[in-house]
């Protein structure tokens, strides 16, 4: 048998830790995992805005694709108003029927369906 001390990594020091110190370590794993948003041509922008006057004015539901900070993530809803002066589009979750809200600058891209 090996007499050497075994190594068992990451396992033997959970025991040591408070829940709290491995939530907020879990955390930082996540923010290693960040994408970072891209950047919009001035063509793609200029189609985005053109669907969204669409879905505004012809009542159609759209599907948001929109940086969280973290991560895209996709959002199926009615548009109810496009606010230029806040730079805001407010809508209705096509679930869960909540009121939403993203920054025009957080749309990466829009589809109608």
């Amino acid at each position: 048998m090996d007499n050497r001390n075994r190594d068992r990594g990451t396992i033997k020091w959970t025991s040591l830790m408070l829940p709290e110190h491995v939530e907020m370590v879990k955390k930082l794993w996540k923010e290693d995992q960040r994408v970072e948003k891209g950047i919009i041509d001035e063509q793609k922008a200029v189609e985005i805005d053109f669907l969204l006057q669409r879905a505004v004015k012809d009542d159609l539901t759209v599907c948001l694709r929109v940086h969280n900070g973290f991560d895209y993530e996709e959002c199926l809803m009615k548009i109810q108003e496009v606010s230029r002066w806040d730079r805001v589009v407010k809508g209705v979750h096509w679930e869960t029927k909540e009121r939403v809200r993203f920054s025009l600058e957080d749309i990466i891209d829009l589809t109608i369906d």
